[in-house]
């Protein structure tokens, strides 16, 4: 009985520690979330209001973070911004998709001259996973493991337009339409009209909206395990202005081609 009564003892410490240690990667995961939004950095108080902790733990899973690189500790010019080891990370995953559509998005750098992006949905967000520089000396950049906001991104507007109506139902009850520039859409009845537009032309763009001196043109596809992706193409502002259309028409000559072969 000694020996049953000690082994029990063992097994539901074990199964404590065990949810403890999820209990952490989950709070720390929130905290990565919340940071990817907040690209400037937040203060550890900022943090904890977002994420519904005491701030002396968001202290404490930021200081294990940041000893990892994964996060920037704050210091008194800046709050805690996500850290260079994620890109490494990112960089490292491996998504059947973009092995598919990387000759694609090299066709389109090629015949456009500027920088073609691949990005992929996940849960409320849009996250880079492959990307082709542009040949201009002026160009628009992002880095691979980067995520932006579906509403304000030309890549996350055209992933909006083609999620089924009830994962985009989902999605209106916890989407925060935060403004990033003067030009983001702040409402959900605008942004409806703009996905209403998309999903009549394919096409979706960001004026602006994400940052201010680049604009973006996109269009979604479906890759061949059902995810959804979207190929963009950022442009600085000045020269946008000019081959917008010229753009969206090579985007969608090259998407189609593509989502037909991810068909077969």
């Amino acid at each position: 009985m000694a020996v049953t009564a000690n082994f029990k003892k063992t097994s539901t410490g074990n199964e404590n520690g065990e949810r403890h240690g999820i209990q952490v990667i989950a709070r720390a995961a929130a905290i990565l979330r919340t940071l990817e939004a907040h690209p400037d950095g937040l203060s550890l108080g900022e943090i904890a209001k977002r994420v519904d902790l005491p701030r002396s733990t968001v202290q404490r899973i930021v200081d294990a973070l940041a000893h990892e690189n994964l996060v920037v500790a704050p210091s008194t010019n800046s709050g805690v911004r996500l850290g260079p080891a994620l890109i490494t990370l990112g960089a490292a995953a491996k998504f059947e998709i973009a092995d598919l559509a990387r000759e694609t998005l090299e066709i389109i750098a090629h015949e456009t001259g500027e920088t073609v992006d691949l990005a992929v949905f996940d849960q409320n967000k849009i996250v880079f996973i492959d990307q082709v520089p542009g040949m201009h000396r002026l160009q628009a950049v992002s880095a691979v493991g980067l995520a932006f906001s579906l509403h304000c991104s030309a890549n996350g507007k055209a992933v909006l337009a083609a999620l089924p109506d009830e994962k985009l139902d989902r999605l209106r009850k916890k989407l925060v339409l935060e403004p990033f520039t003067k030009n983001t859409i702040r409402t959900w009845e605008e942004l409806e009209k703009e996905i209403q537009a998309v999903q009549e032309t394919g096409i979706a763009y960001d004026r602006e909206e994400q940052s201010m001196g680049i604009c973006a043109v996109s269009a979604a596809l479906t890759g061949p395990s059902g995810e959804i992706a979207a190929i963009s193409i950022p442009v600085p502002t000045q020269r946008f202005i000019s081959k917008d259309a010229a753009l969206a028409d090579i985007l969608l000559i090259h998407r189609d081609r593509l989502q037909r072969r991810l068909q077969r």
